[in-house]
């Protein structure tokens, strides 16, 4: 992390780093632009570099923030007593909300991350790309399955899901609607329909 950043106030912080997360997420890494960067933030391009050196320091500081946050999130959001599948859900996505209250794009930054192929921006994050993944899957490994109907295939309704979810937030983006808290309570739905057809 680069603590001189974090002596700026707060409001120019997230500033730059909703920016970054904006860029990042729409273009990847190989057509994000410092330039297009700055003029979102509305600061200089002399300023960015000062804190982060190149866009590759950026990309590295706003993935490394974008994950120790959401793991605050899930941390204070999740209960470490539930074991309902889809309440875990349900608890894991409005954590999200929390986190995307302050950064919308911070789960499409992630995403985007899940799928970067450039050798550089691979090689700076690769060590830290399982945190998260490794944390919903313990969130999850507590779930108890004895409520799901008989046959059905959980890994592959979990998989449906998480297209749904994501699907879901890349169409709001698009349509330029996008409001953290109503597509938590549009997943919330899904979530609430899927759960009548996998429970006995």
């Amino acid at each position: 992390m680069n603590e001189k950043f974090f002596d700026l106030k707060k409001e120019k912080q997230d500033r730059m780093i909703n920016a970054a997360l904006k860029v990042f997420a729409e273009g990847g890494y190989a057509h994000a632009s410092t330039d297009d960067i700055v003029r979102e933030a509305g600061i200089s391009k002399g300023l960015l570099f000062h804190y982060f050196v190149s866009k590759l320091g950026l990309y590295s500081f706003i993935y490394d923030y974008s994950v120790r946050y959401l793991m605050l999130e899930l941390s204070t959001g999740v209960s470490p007593k539930e074991t309902d599948y889809f309440e875990l859900l349900v608890q894991i996505k409005h954590s999200h909300l929390q986190a995307m209250k302050s950064y919308p794009c911070i789960l499409r930054f992630l995403n985007r991350c899940r799928e970067e192929k450039v050798g550089e921006a691979l090689a700076e994050i690769q060590e830290r790309r399982e945190i998260l993944p490794e944390r919903y899957e313990e969130i999850m490994g507590r779930a108890g399955l004895e409520h799901f109907r008989k046959g059905v295939d959980i890994k592959m309704i979990t998989r449906m899901l998480e297209f749904t979810m994501d699907g879901l937030m890349e169409e709001h983006f698009r349509n330029g609607s996008f409001q953290p808290e109503m597509y938590f309570d549009e997943v919330r739905r899904y979530l609430d329909e899927m759960k009548k057809i996998c429970y006995t």
